[in-house]
């Protein structure tokens, strides 16, 4: 397969970065997708002279390990990595051949101290927009400690290995053989997770923060730029960096940038904000906070942080239906993205739950892999702009059904069926089909403040004024965990930002 000019330019200036010779071992036979493995490692080994290319024998085929000339890596690609697993590609070689990964240093002694042999094996989708995090982290950790090693195995050219794990949601991490996580996780929720959280200890020499962000959404990175542009201690408590944004494909409404997707604009503003001295936490989770001489936020490794002020922007998650059999399939075919997943069900009946905008966009991108898509609204009627109900209504692969009250999902190990209740005639349907997205809106990760003395409306969102304050003297909050009006990235942004200035002055006036 030949790669297109503009990739093979860009390609060509990061092979300049390799520091160190470079060995592509490849298991290959005599079928087709061999043929593509072995045209695109020789056509990448034939643009550099520290690339070398030779034939050996794998667990899987095809496949090939990046590796060094005198020792192993750990890194080994089952299938062609392109599509967003490109970059992860790109990102192992150039780490292979001594560039060092772009982590933090605690990061890297907490790797290296795992005295364990783990070998991790991820499903990815070629169309997986979060199976590259954990994909490049997982290689990060091959690359920095021998015990560890890593295998992305590509669903598309590996089906037999899919059906046969039943794997219904990407990416799927094995470790050591058995099932380890699923869905998107960051380095630190991979490494807490396979070698146990960081101690609280490593908080106890924390100094008192001016304002200690809790989330790392769009909120709350706006909130941290814009205090640390004060000249003040800010701190942020950040569980996965990027928040709900990490899920989102297309964003075509962020003023001055005509599309970009959420993952690339996470990276961007976390540049934007590591150009400032704030101190960033990952992969922590907040589990308490309190007001005494200072705001005191308890983490759940049981680290308490001090701050004279604080901003909550810890966003909101998926919705449930909260019907039998949801979380029991979860995986298992009910999920919530179609973009990572959907391909893992082309070719068979999905529904999907919800009929507001996220809905019906999820419907029409599963229309062109899915035998049949199923819309099941609550309402008489969709909520989806009118342009988008005109382009699912002409979808002759699509049945839209309103008035519809999900009632169960059911199925033995995995997804095999829905029934839902007319709420018109009273009647009960099932429909046979081997997938459900649930795509019915949002609610505000606020579940660890119901006991504190922040003051909550009846859906659980932060209450705030037009100052970003909440009613607990020195807390603010911010983005999709408050009663703001609308939830919009460029709204958040904006909230954080008032939220920051809004502490500052509290700051000064104290």
């Amino acid at each position: 397969m030949a790669l297109d000019t503009e990739i093979k330019a860009q390609l060509g200036q990061y092979l300049e970065l390799l520091e160190s010779d470079v060995v592509f071992k490849a298991s290959l036979g005599e079928d087709e997708n061999s043929g593509k493995v072995s045209e695109f490692l020789q056509e990448i080994a034939g643009m550099s002279e520290k690339i070398t290319f030779e034939k050996a024998t794998l667990t899987r085929t095809p496949s090939f390990t990046i590796t060094r000339p005198e020792t192993e890596s750990g890194i080994t690609f089952a299938g062609l990595p392109l599509g967003h697993e490109f970059t992860s590609f790109i990102l192992a070689l150039l780490q292979v051949g001594g560039r060092a990964p772009k982590v933090d240093d605690s990061i890297i002694k907490r790797i290296k101290a795992i005295d364990k042999e783990l070998h991790f094996e991820t499903y990815v989708s070629l169309t997986c927009h979060n199976c590259p995090d954990v994909v490049q982290a997982l290689n990060i950790m091959s690359v920095l400690n021998p015990k560890i090693s890593h295998v992305m195995i590509e669903g598309g050219m590996f089906k037999d290995e899919i059906e046969a794990k039943k794997i219904m949601a990407v990416p799927t991490v094995f470790l050591n053989g058995e099932e380890f996580a699923s869905g998107r996780m960051t380095i630190e929720q991979l490494i807490d997770k396979a070698a146990g959280p960081t101690s609280a200890d490593e908080f106890s020499d924390k100094d008192i923060f001016d304002v200690l962000v809790v989330g790392g959404g769009p909120a709350g990175n706006s909130a941290a730029i814009y205090a640390a542009r004060k000249g003040i201690n800010t701190g942020m408590v950040v569980e996965t960096y990027g928040g709900q944004v990490m899920d989102t494909v297309g964003i075509e409404n962020m003023i001055g940038t005509p599309y970009t997707e959420g993952p690339k604009l996470m990276a961007q503003v976390e540049a934007h904000v590591n150009q400032y001295k704030v101190d960033i936490m990952k992969g922590q989770r907040a589990k308490s906070i309190r007001k005494n001489d200072l705001i005191e936020v308890e983490l759940e490794n049981g680290a308490v942080l001090k701050a004279k002020t604080a901003i909550l922007t810890v966003g909101a998650h998926w919705r449930n239906v909260n019907v039998p059999g949801e979380e029991e399939f979860r995986t298992k075919g009910v999920t919530n993205c179609p973009h990572c997943d959907g391909p893992l069900f082309a070719g068979k009946d999905v529904a999907v739950i919800g009929g507001g905008n996220s809905g019906i966009e999820a419907a029409i991108d599963l229309a062109g892999l899915a035998k049949h898509v199923y819309v099941l609204e609550f309402l008489p009627e969709l909520k989806a702009d009118q342009v988008l109900q005109d382009r699912v209504h002409a979808l002759k692969n699509v049945t839209v059904i309103t008035n519809a009250a999900t009632k169960a999902i059911t199925g033995t190990e995995q997804v095999e069926a829905i029934s839902y209740v007319d709420r018109a005639t009273n009647e009960e349907h099932t429909l046979a089909l081997e997938g459900v997205f649930v795509q019915i809106g949002l609610v505000p990760n606020t579940a660890w403040l119901k006991d504190s003395s922040v003051a909550l409306n009846e859906r659980g969102e932060v209450i705030v004024d037009n100052h970003g304050s909440t009613n607990l003297e020195g807390v603010f909050a911010a983005g999709d965990c408050t009663n703001s009006a609308y939830k919009q990235i460029i709204i958040s942004m904006g909230a954080g930002a008032t939220a920051a200035l809004g502490a500052f002055d509290y700051l000064i006036r104290q």
